[in-house]
C-alpha cells in the first residue's frame, strides 16, 4: 500500500494511491483514520511530504563505498546525526541552494517511517515499530560540513530533506533494493540496501537506546557512493525500488 499526503484544492489529507488517483482518508494513519468515498484524480493532486516528523535521525557512512570515497573508515557503531523537521519538503518542491555554500551535494537514501513510540527496543522487534518506507535526499553543504567539523549546519538548511513521493507499507529492506540518484537524467549514484553496514533493525535499536522515536519520525539509512555537486537549475531524482521516484529541482537562494 502506498500512503501519500496531498493537497487537493484547499484541503490537505492523507490517502492511498493507485493508478487512477488518491482515495482520501479522514484523520492520520499514525492515530486513527478511515476511508472516505472521495477519489481525487492525479491531475488534481499535489503531493506533499508524506509525513511531518518531529525529528529526522540519520546514519552517516553506512555504505562502505561512500565512506571510502571520502577517505574515511566505516564506523564501528552507527554514526548518528539529525536533520531538523524544518528541512523536510516533498515531491516537486524546490531545494534552495544557500548563498553561503559553494558545494551542495545530493545523497540518495532509503528512509524508515516510525509507526508508534519506540524506546529501548530490540532489533528483533523493530518491525513492530515501522509504518513503512519512503525515499529521501540527504542534501548536504559539503564545504560547510568540512569547515564546521560537525554536521548540523551543513545538513540542516530549510529544504535539505526531501521525502517522498509515498510511504510504501509493504517493503523489505533486507532485499536487494536499488537506491539510485539521477541529476538531469544522468545516473550519479547506484547502490543497494543490502550493502548497508548497519541494517534498519540494528540502527533502530541503537537510536532508541538514547532517544524516543515518535509516530511519523523518520530515519535516513545512509547513502551509497557517487554523491556530488548540484547547482541551481539541476533536477535531482531519487529512486528506490518499490517506492517510486522523488523529484526536486535546485533553485538559487
Amino acid at each position: 500500500m502506498k500512503i501519500v499526503r496531498i493537497k487537493a484544492g484547499d484541503d490537505i489529507a492523507y490517502g492511498v494511491a493507485d493508478s487512477e488517483g488518491v482515495l482520501v482518508y479522514r484523520g492520520s494513519p499514525f492515530v486513527a483514520w478511515e476511508p472516505t468515498e472521495t477519489v481525487v484524480p492525479w491531475p488534481n493532486v499535489s503531493l506533499l511530504s508524506p509525513v511531518i516528523p518531529t525529528k529526522v535521525m540519520c546514519v552517516g557512512k553506512n555504505y562502505e563505498d561512500h565512506a571510502v570515497e571520502f577517505d574515511g573508515e566505516v564506523p564501528e557503531e552507527p554514526l548518528i546525526f539529525m536533520k531538523p523537521a524544518t528541512s523536510v519538503i516533498g515531491q516537486n518542491q524546490a531545494v534552495v541552494h544557500p548563498g553561503i555554500t559553494n558545494e551542495v551535494h545530493h545523497e540518495a537514501e532509503l528512509a524508515v517511517v516510525i509507526s508508534r513510540p519506540a524506546r529501548k527496543i530490540k532489533a528483533e522487534d523493530a518491525s513492530q515499530y515501522i509504518f513503512g518506507y519512503t525515499a529521501a535526499n540527504d542534501v548536504t553543504a559539503r564545504d560547510l560540513q568540512r569547515s564546521d567539523g560537525q554536521w548540523t549546519r551543513a545538513k540542516g538548511f530549510d529544504t535539505f530533506c526531501p521525502l517522498g513521493p509515498a510511504i510504501e507499507t509493504e517493503l523489505d529492506p533486507l532485499e536487494r533494493l536499488a537506491v539510485i540518484c539521477k541529476v538531469n537524467g544522468e545516473v550519479r549514484q547506484a547502490g543497494f540496501t543490502s550493502d548497508m553496514v548497519f541494517g534498519v533493525a540494528e540502527v533502530m535499536e541503537y537510536i532508541t537506546a538514547f532517544t524516543t522515536l515518535l509516530p511519523g519520525d523518520v530515519i535516513l539509512t545512509g547513502t551509497p557512493s557517487g554523491v556530488g555537486k548540484v547547482v541551481p537549475g539541476d533536477v535531482m531524482e531519487v529512486e528506490v525500488d518499490g517506492i517510486g521516484t522523488l523529484t526536486n529541482k535546485v533553485v538559487a537562494g
